[in-house]
């Protein structure tokens, strides 16, 4: 369970839809004999205003659910089938997020019911693919009833109260009986936990083309969701963040706290772009910690099921069209191109080697 938008938080505005109401208005005859005939009032319900902003709100909102939609899509694997290489950072999940309308704010919350027909209980926003819930067949749009009997809250602060509910029972239990809500009837779903690399997976808010990962998150942008196009590219990029936290490369290099505040500001809606003038404060990641997420890396996108064999094109192709001369992108952050990609060719042959030789896919 997650308490903010793939995770991009929402800045707090109130907006509302007007109901505007007409009232008919009629005429007496006082001079006839008979009785004035009833009058007849009609009220009709207008409805509500979409200005502007709120469509731009909507759409916004819609762009943003597809990218993440697509990311936990291709993040699946990589956490699952990684859980092993992930040290002390796999954790047992539910294997998917919820949300109400009250995870929105602003003209976000008329966008999250118009877009998403999100209402005050929780509902499945995402399903980890190769999860637990997935294999049972837990469902985007499922209302989240109860867990275990106990009855999940509803209202504006539910992902908070959910989360406390739920959070012992994944750590006591290889099995959570979920009721949920579907097609106007209750049913219950015994939903294994899946032991998974304990990664929070975030798009960013922005169009330059990087990746960020603080030890405990790992962000993509927009803009290299877009440069990357197909899954195996970006299972790459994610790969190689998630290879970063397992690594420890953050604390290691003393930017966590640079590096989370930028994840911070980029799940935002609106986040503040002047914060990526300039290098943004980034220290070049040394040639020697980039070259080993790199292999750790690729041992994972081989154990996910992508195809490992595109990665040095992939690389090879950002670092031409956005050296390191382009600030806040991704070759500015990891300029040590050459030694890389060296490394990548050293790994795709051991992993091809040891697939051969039907050896365990281990670094």
């Amino acid at each position: 369970m997650t308490n903010k938008f793939g995770n991009f938080s929402l800045v707090p505005v109130i907006a509302a839809g007007a109901l505007l109401s007409a009232c008919s208005t009629f005429q007496s005859q006082p001079a006839a004999p008979e009785p004035a005939p009833a009058v007849v009032s009609t009220v009709t319900e207008a409805p509500p205003v979409v200005t502007a902003k709120m469509a731009a709100a909507r759409q916004q909102l819609s762009q943003m659910v597809a990218l993440q939609d697509r990311l936990y899509r291709v993040a699946g694997p990589l956490l699952i089938n990684n859980a092993d290489l992930c040290r002390n950072q796999a954790r047992n999940l539910l294997g998917f997020t919820a949300k109400n309308k009250y995870s929105y704010s602003g003209e976000f919350v008329d966008a999250a019911q118009a877009v998403l027909n999100y209402g005050d209980r929780l509902e499945v926003a995402s399903v980890l693919a190769g999860s637990g819930a997935a294999r049972v067949g837990l469902r985007k749009g499922d209302v989240l009833v109860a867990a275990d009997g106990k009855l999940l809250p509803v209202g504006t602060n539910a992902e908070t109260e959910a989360a406390a509910v739920l959070g012992p029972l994944v750590s006591a239990n290889k099995v959570l009986t979920l009721t949920i809500a579907r097609g106007g009837s209750n049913q219950q779903l015994r939903v294994p936990v899946t032991r998974a690399c304990a990664f929070k997976i975030d798009i960013g808010n922005s169009d330059n083309i990087n990746a960020y990962s603080d030890g405990q998150r790992v962000m993509i942008t927009r803009g290299m969701v877009n440069f990357a196009q197909s899954d195996d590219a970006i299972a790459y990029v994610l790969a190689k963040d998630i290879a970063h936290n397992v690594l420890g490369h953050a604390a290691t290099t003393k930017q966590a706290y640079t590096i989370g505040s930028i994840i911070d500001n980029l799940v935002a809606v609106r986040p503040d772009l002047s914060m990526l003038i300039g290098t943004a404060g980034v220290k070049p990641m040394p040639q020697e910690l980039d070259a080993a997420a790199d292999n750790l890396s690729l041992y994972m996108v081989a154990r996910a099921g992508y195809n490992v064999d595109g990665a040095r094109v992939f690389w090879q192709r950002l670092a031409t069209q956005y050296p390191a001369t382009v600030l806040n992108g991704y070759t500015a952050n990891h300029p040590a191109v050459a030694y890389r990609l060296s490394t990548i060719d050293k790994t795709v042959a051991a992993i091809r080697n040891k697939r051969s030789a039907k050896q365990p896919l281990v670094p």
